[in-house]
């Protein structure tokens, strides 16, 4: 039996992904399994990081530039954010999408309703957009995350639903349909990086930016993968393990960063 979580292990793998002096968006999120997915792993990912291997590493948490990771607060209300003292600068939502259009950030965590086989995300609307099954939240500023961040990583849990040949709606527009599809529309070479998920990991091809299984976290098989989702990525003759966290790394999570479980409750 490992003796480390899933949530664990994939925070590791995220902190893996920061690179020295990287400057990160995180969002608020709501809470739940989805606050996890959206804020909690990210915030752990990325303060391990900056005590492990990238100690210049930065983030914009919601509308919190350069918060103190070291002091996380007990709760997360608008409140939290709007007294935090522990940062480089007051809550300005207009500074976060000057600085995302300049280009300005590295990495940004993103999730999803739905996402296809070329990384386009949907987080606008199930079904037609004029008469949908079901109303999401909207675009906020996932748009210009796919647009202008150099590595966009995605957070999601595999499911069926959720991981479909072709979304009902793009909100953030990844690969297109694949190949150069995305610079013939006049956006940059970015798009989405990684998909990191409850199960495995994938990438996207170089040559026709199909979503690749890059490897599976331990104790998940191929077939389970490939069971919850409703298209077939691109699956390598030999997939590796994803590599679990080291014993500093646990560590850091359970001592330093989240003692008290709150980023990695669920």
């Amino acid at each position: 039996m490992a003796d480390f979580t899933n949530n664990e292990l994939i925070t590791a793998y995220l902190s893996r992904q920061i690179r020295e002096d990287d400057l990160c968006f995180v969002g608020v999120g709501t809470n739940g399994r989805a606050f996890t997915l959206a804020v909690g792993m990210p915030l752990a990912a990325v303060r391990l990081a900056q005590l492990h291997h990238a100690p210049g590493a930065a983030v914009y948490w919601g509308n919190l530039l350069e918060p103190d990771l070291s002091v996380i607060p007990e709760h997360f209300t608008q409140d939290t954010f709007t007294q935090w003292q522990a940062a480089a600068c007051p809550p300005d939502t207009g500074v976060k999408c000057d600085m995302l259009a300049r280009g300005r950030f590295d990495v940004s965590f993103n999730s999803a309703a739905q996402l296809d086989r070329y990384g386009n995300m949907n987080i606008t609307a199930i079904g037609d957009y004029r008469n949908p099954k079901v109303r999401l939240v909207g675009s906020l500023a996932q748009p210009e995350h796919f647009a202008f961040v150099r590595r966009p990583l995605l957070l999601m849990d595999l499911d069926a639903r959720s991981f479909v040949e072709k979304v009902d709606f793009i909100t953030s527009a990844g690969h297109l349909s694949g190949g150069n599809s995305r610079r013939e529309a006049g956006l940059s070479e970015g798009g989405p990086a990684l998909v990191v998920t409850d199960k495995a990991v994938f990438d996207f091809a170089e040559d026709t930016r199909e979503m690749r299984l890059k490897s599976l976290h331990p104790g998940v098989t191929k077939d389970a993968v490939l069971a919850a989702m409703s298209f077939v990525p691109l699956v390598p003759e030999t997939i590796p393990e994803t590599e679990p966290p080291t014993v500093k790394e646990l560590a850091h999570i359970r001592s330093d960063i989240d003692p008290n479980r709150i980023l990695l409750k669920v």
